[in-house]
């Protein structure tokens, strides 16, 4: 280990393998997916302009803010869940748990833009109160959003890539009732699975620990 400006550098090559995803990591599977992990799942059910239902899930989502609440998913490539909201400006974010993760996978399933993934599945739509979109009624919470915007991601050199931003507002939120402890509600018990590496890899909520933020 040498020291540089009062920083202790680690001898790279001997302990870090470095790559620069230009050239190729070189591996058996790419490691990306697998270092930013756990990701919650954008589970995302749509309406098309002709009264279609869809259902999917997508590996990139995250929130963006809280006032007002965002939230957003990212396609990779103009996928129908894409086309709806651009068609219909909604859609409803649903909670992917440990006992929906059978059907939430069947759900990924490349199937025909008129295919109904609520009747693949079994799983039930319930009526939006705020957007003309369901939700999953067998998930614990559910998030109903309206566009904001729809961005195409662009690479370094400004070139655009087949990568599509959702972003929406969130406008109604759906809770059962079972999973409200005190007012609050009890992420662990609702058992939210996420994407956790490679192809096949997913994780649950483990241990839960509290940390408040220091006050100086």
């Amino acid at each position: 280990m040498s020291r540089e400006a009062g920083i202790d550098l680690v001898d790279s090559e001997a302990v870090v393998e470095f790559y620069d995803p230009a050239t190729g990591h070189g591996l058996p599977h790419d490691p990306f997916k697998a270092i930013v992990a756990p990701r919650l799942i954008g589970w995302v059910s749509t309406r098309s302009s002709r009264g279609q239902l869809n259902l999917a899930p997508y590996s990139f989502f995250g929130a963006f803010a809280s006032v007002p609440p965002i939230i957003g998913f990212c396609s990779e490539g103009r996928k129908d869940s894409l086309r709806n909201v651009e068609a219909t400006r909604e859609f409803v974010w649903n909670l992917a748990t440990r006992p929906l993760a059978e059907q939430m996978n069947r759900t990924s399933a490349p199937v025909a833009p008129d295919i109904d993934e609520f009747e693949l599945t079994g799983l039930t739509p319930v009526a939006g109160r705020n957007v003309s979109v369901p939700r999953v009624g067998e998930s614990p919470a559910a998030l109903e959003c309206r566009l904001l915007q729809v961005v195409q991601l662009h690479d370094l050199n400004e070139r655009p890539t087949d990568n599509w931003l959702v972003l929406g507002q969130v406008v109604g939120v759906h809770i059962q009732k079972a999973y409200l402890r005190d007012g609050l509600f009890d992420t662990h018990a609702a058992q939210p699975i996420m994407r956790a590496g490679y192809r096949g890899d997913y994780a649950q909520i483990g241990e839960i620990f509290e940390m408040i933020r220091p006050v100086f």
